[in-house]
């Protein structure tokens, strides 16, 4: 069974698929940001709230997340916990 992550206001990602979740605070994240926003590879998931958290998945797709990037890690984590046990 396919776990999903929740990113906020009712959107989900596929834990299988994330490669890194990271703040989007420094440089070279601002630069990714904008460099796949013009590949088309960009998915703004804030609904016009502040970015909080990008997530890279293994498609090399960029999500941006109102949620903390610590919430989402935890969030992340669990998921795995729940599969081991």
């Amino acid at each position: 069974m396919m776990k999903l992550l929740n990113i906020g206001f009712g959107n989900v990602v596929a834990t299988s698929r994330i490669v890194c979740i990271t703040s989007p605070e420094s440089s070279p994240m601002k630069r990714m940001k904008e460099q796949s926003r013009k590949e088309g590879r960009l998915i703004d998931a804030t609904y016009g709230r502040k970015t909080r958290a990008i997530i890279v998945t293994d498609s090399n797709h960029i999500i941006l997340s109102s949620v903390q990037s610590e919430t989402m890690a935890e969030r992340w984590q669990e998921s795995f916990e729940e599969n081991k046990g």
